[in-house]
């Protein structure tokens, strides 16, 4: 499994439809394509939504990012992300 951060921003209407239900049936959309989020959170800012989330595969992530666009109406940026540990094994 890869983690990716995954950062949204709301549009004007798609701020209408926010509920449990809505954020319910994104978590099925992740599961669906063999994705587990291992954590979420709303913020204040540039991007309203902070998910990090574990995908088998880049393709899962890119298609989850567009399905969830889809559905949510909201605007994704999905970006892979390493560890610090695994970083400095990387780089080092």
């Amino acid at each position: 499994m890869t983690t990716f951060v995954v950062l949204g921003r709301y549009t004007h209407a798609s701020i209408k439809d926010i509920s449990a239900e809505r954020t319910a049936a994104a978590n099925e959309v992740v599961k669906g394509l063999g994705g587990e989020i291992i954590s979420g959170y709303a913020m204040l800012g540039k991007h309203d939504l902070l998910i990090v989330v574990d995908f088998p595969s880049i393709e899962n992530a890119m298609k989850a990012s567009i399905e969830l666009s889809k559905l949510l109406g909201i605007s994704f940026t999905t970006s892979p992300a390493v560890s610090m540990e695994e970083f400095d094994k990387l780089v080092g």
